[in-house]
């Protein structure tokens, strides 16, 4: 008998560490708890934490006959690249965790998802509207409709909208995304009103807080509106910015203007303001509505598209890993199933819309144009679909 229990002891040492770990479900979350944007990390981290709340209620994650444990594992990338890919590779290499969340911008998103496709690890980022994300990456999907959509979404808005004909654009050249949104934006912007109609073209470098310079060129471009791809905390300082210099037309933003510091670091100067993004808190209905009402109850604001998107993409996760009917424990194994099931998934409603992926791990989704009203609100203010 004593002999029976040391074979089967030295047996269980011998077993891989990823046999032993199938009792749990690791999912990583890689968003910028610090730095830059630290309500985008916020905002991934709560709504993560919502979720997480309801399938422990459930008692775990439900695969074929048996329940799951789930573990978040998040990892603050700082809102760098290479924080980003180090959070990445630690979470797949150390934590063994099936399947990543994030990173939400395309500046971090882009690389880390990189080593997640390398690594053969599915990754899905929420918030990332850059093509590079997802481009020749089948371990990479995202939860967003892609700049090549929203570009040519804005300059249709405008030009239905105002009538203009002459456009500005100030953006980051620094950064993946503004720098991607500008160029689809000029591009689409061209097609329409021909060669020579953007007629301000404008780059500051991130962490640049001064932009009197490329205002002052754009007041005298003889542009009738000025489009700006930037994120929250740069918005505000444009935005007043220009009004300063005596910029007394309309200015149109982003996805990257949808989050809840954007009004209020911002104030009245962005009221009667649009732009495009994901979802519209203000009227929201059903499952969106009720995803709304218990972030604000319990974190005092109206979540963010961040949060919003980072709640759809935890439950295409979950879908997946449930579809997958079995969670063996070989890690290698267990990543694939759930990548596999992720690009099957059509249809799915999210509170951000229906989205079915592409081949290319994309959703095709709609996209919405809200104003900011007289109040700091998001209205909606009408949808636009592929």
């Amino acid at each position: 008998m004593k002999k029976l229990l040391v074979c089967l002891l030295a047996l269980v040492i011998m077993l891989p560490a990823a046999a032993l770990a199938a009792d749990a479900i690791k999912i990583g979350i890689n968003a910028p708890i610090t730095g830059d944007i630290p309500k985008v990390g916020e905002g991934t981290k709560y709504a993560a934490q919502m979720w997480l709340a309801d399938i422990k209620a459930a008692g775990g994650i439900k695969v074929g006959d048996k329940v799951f444990p789930v573990e978040l594992v998040i990892e603050d990338n700082e809102a760098k690249a290479e924080s980003a890919v180090k959070a990445n590779t630690k979470m797949i290499t150390e934590d063994e965790v099936l399947v990543i969340v994030g990173p939400q911008s395309s500046k971090q998103a882009v690389p880390a998802g990189e080593v997640a496709n390398n690594y053969q690890t599915p990754m899905i980022s929420p918030w990332s509207t850059n093509p590079d994300t997802t481009k020749d990456r089948p371990f990479v999907f995202r939860g967003c409709f892609l700049d090549p959509f929203q570009g040519p979404v804005l300059a249709n808005f405008i030009t239905k909208e105002f009538g203009f004909k002459k456009a500005a654009v100030l953006y980051d050249v620094a950064s993946d995304y503004p720098k991607g949104l500008a160029e689809y934006f000029k591009q689409a912007w061209e097609k329409l009103h021909g060669p020579g109609s953007v007629v301000a073209f404008e780059s500051f470098t991130t962490k640049d807080a001064d932009f009197s310079s490329q205002l002052a060129k754009i007041l005298n471009s003889g542009a009738e509106v000025l489009f700006t791809p930037q994120y929250y905390n740069e918005v505000a300082l444009i935005v007043q910015q220009a009004h300063e210099l005596g910029w007394n037309k309309p200015i149109v933003g982003s996805d990257s203007w949808g989050s809840a510091e954007t009004v209020e670091l911002c104030g009245k100067e962005c009221y009667g303001l649009f732009f495009s993004t994901h979802y519209a808190a203000a009227g929201a209905k059903g499952a969106t509505k009720a995803f709304i009402e218990r972030y604000d109850k319990k974190h005092g604001y109206v979540p963010d598209d961040v949060a919003a998107l980072t709640w759809d993409a935890l439950r295409i996760v979950q879908k997946a890993i449930e579809m997958c009917g079995n969670i063996t424990g070989d890690v290698k194994k267990d990543r694939q199933c759930i990548r596999d099931n992720m690009a099957k998934i059509k249809e799915f409603e999210g509170i951000t819309g229906k989205m079915t992926f592409t081949e290319d791990g994309d959703p095709i989704k709609c996209a919405v144009v809200v104003k900011i009203s007289d109040k700091g609100e998001f209205e909606f203010f009408k949808s636009v679909c592929p």
